[in-house]
């Protein structure tokens, strides 16, 4: 068969939604260990165990240094195996018990307060971060297996996209409404109810990633010998697109992880109303499962790069809106992060889905290698997930800050204030400008079909 016969017939390939909706169940579960820590552990660490914002910070930065590593090897083995194997789910299923480190990471014992409670947290953290990654990595290759076209791909991600939103939202409201009094013990509790939850979902998701890929077809990674991590990294990296939209999205992660850690310290400190962070969640995804649909029309007009930069460019002016806070008013400020919501649902469509754009360029030059391209993507996204909350721990830190325990209130200097409210507005403005920046370098997407 003809190159261009090849193109035609994985360009006519069309995923079933019933399937496309099992695979996308599996963003449920991932979705839980995404948003939950990002928005609860900081302030978990900071109320109720005792640890200071800089360590706890800290904590919750340093395992991602092993991401950095663990996420490219897992990329890499997955290529290995599926050139071996003819599928990705071997690893699939290791990722399962992420469930066991999901409740070690909440279910610290009594006792156990400040810098020992931080290494409780980090080891379960480092834990739980490697077998995501065994699981993440496979599970988001899927799209650069499958043999479909362009927009396709885009339809694949939409699918994910607002599935997983169902997955924020679920995990973004419940998870707080469960720990409102902040005890351990709400903690250890939300953590049981929410692994079965992550257990289940990977299940579906490995069930219907069969069925996708017995369907649609499966792109074997090139290559018939064994390729070192160092030497899928080498490849990566050359890829001149790959490397902008992975810096690009490096910056984007992070400032959405800031935003995540930010909302309680928000709520409590400027509303006064710890009962507003499941609003504000909510607020900030609900719009996100409508906007999906919405903007993959807008993309098959102007292509995932133009809507892509739109997204970036809310997120540099929206967060300036918070600054008033209560002067403001509850109404006025809902909107505005549910203007934020909006964006971030491009924001991930459209980065996620030019991933196989990318891996498809590199196939037509003979060096598709989808695992270790996802590997270092989902590195990427797991470094911005540590950094966003870390950097506005130090942003806590450099204002006086101070943490307390169970039980305990204890009153914020003006300068802990000022830098709370910096940290949710000018620093995400700031960091999502260098993102926008580096986006405008892509160059992939000017070229694509459409």
């Amino acid at each position: 068969m003809s190159t261009a016969e090849t193109t035609r017939k994985d360009a006519a390939a069309v995923p079933r939604a019933g399937d496309l909706l099992g695979y996308a169940s599996g963003s449920l579960g991932m979705g839980v260990w995404v948003t939950v820590p990002g928005l609860l552990l900081l302030y978990f660490m900071t109320h109720t165990l005792g640890v200071s914002p800089f360590l706890a910070g800290l904590t919750l930065l340093l395992p991602k240094i092993l991401d950095a590593i663990v996420h490219p090897w897992f990329g890499s083995l997955s290529d290995r195996r599926a050139r071996r194997d003819g599928h990705r789910r071997g690893l699939l299923r290791w990722g399962l018990l992420l469930a066991f480190a999901w409740i070690g990471l909440f279910s610290v014992p009594s006792g156990v307060h400040g810098w020992s409670a931080a290494l409780w947290v980090g080891g379960f953290y480092i834990l739980g971060n490697v077998l995501y990654a065994c699981f993440q990595v496979p599970y988001l290759t899927t799209p650069s297996d499958l043999k479909i076209g362009y927009h396709e791909r885009t339809r694949v991600f939409m699918y994910r996209m607002l599935v997983l939103t169902v997955g924020l939202l679920g995990a973004g409201v419940a998870a707080p409404a469960l720990v409102a009094d902040g005890g351990r013990g709400d903690y250890a509790r939300m953590s049981v109810v929410l692994a079965g939850f992550l257990v289940v979902t990977g299940v579906l998701a490995i069930v219907f990633i069969r069925r996708l890929t017995d369907r649609s077809g499966f792109r074997i990674p090139d290559g018939g010998h064994a390729h070192s991590v160092l030497d899928d990294l080498r490849i990566t990296w050359r890829d001149r697109d790959f490397r902008t939209l992975t810096l690009s999205y490096l910056f984007t992660g992070t400032t959405t992880h800031i935003f995540l850690a930010a909302v309680p310290f928000y709520t409590e400190y400027k509303f006064e109303d710890e009962g507003l962070t499941a609003v504000f969640m909510g607020a900030f995804l609900v719009p996100a499962v409508v906007a999906g649909p919405i903007w993959k029309k807008v993309s098959q007009r102007t292509g995932k790069q133009r809507a892509l930069l739109i997204c970036q460019a809310v997120f540099v002016v929206m967060p300036l809106a918070l600054w008033p806070g209560e002067a403001l008013g509850v109404g006025p400020i809902v909107a505005g992060i549910a203007v934020l919501g909006c964006a971030f649902a491009g924001l991930q469509l459209f980065a996620f889905s030019l991933i196989p754009d990318i891996v498809a360029a590199a196939e037509s030059r003979g060096t598709a290698r989808a695992g270790a391209y996802t590997g270092v993507w989902t590195a990427t996204e797991a470094t911005g997930t540590a950094i966003g909350p870390y950097v506005y721990s130090a942003t806590l830190a450099l204002g006086g800050f101070v943490s307390t325990t169970e039980g305990h209130r204890v009153a914020q200097t003006d300068s802990a204030l000022t830098a709370l409210l910096i940290g949710i507005t000018v620093v995400p403005a700031a960091l999502m400008a260098v993102a926008f920046a580096f986006q405008r370098r892509f160059a992939l997407d000017r070229m694509a079909g459409r």
